[in-house]
């Protein structure tokens, strides 16, 4: 059976016009807008320092309290002669080795309101304060081309 010319230029257009139909669905279309992920994060920095060094190696517990809630939350870090102090960060991660928990082991979290906090060394309130977290808000703005 002879084919014509029509036929074989058929049976040579069809994949490769297949191909391009693919190539065109699978391509990457253009972005119409930027698209922006946002994350905010809250945390405070608490510290002690033995600033002339007299104690020696010690035992710091940071303790912060919510005031909304009244939960409390504990960190103990030990602290080497010579180093003389240390800084932590509220809340921190719960994958973390050392970590502020609650007596049931729950995290501390950045919630708002207001918190206070104290250092004790030997069982005795060396410093302490307050600080409080406000409320969050993230806004995002959908970039498009005019």
């Amino acid at each position: 059976m002879r084919l014509s010319t029509f036929d074989f230029a058929l049976r040579r257009l069809l994949p490769a016009t297949a191909l391009l139909l693919m190539l065109g669905l699978f391509s990457p279309s253009q972005a119409k807008a930027q698209t922006w992920l946002v994350s905010t994060e809250a945390f405070v920095k608490l510290g002690v320092v033995d600033k002339f060094g007299q104690l020696g190696a010690y035992s710091a517990k940071f303790i912060v309290v919510n005031q909304r809630n009244g939960k409390t939350y504990s960190l103990v870090k030990e602290i080497e002669k010579g180093q003389n102090g240390i800084d932590v960060v509220y809340p921190s991660l719960a994958t973390e080795a050392d970590y502020f928990k609650a007596s049931s082991g729950e995290a501390g979290t950045a919630a708002p309101g207001t918190y206070t906090w104290e250092c004790q060394v030997n069982g005795k309130k060396v410093v302490g304060g307050s600080f409080s977290f406000a409320e969050v808000a993230n806004d995002v703005n959908l970039i498009t081309k005019q």
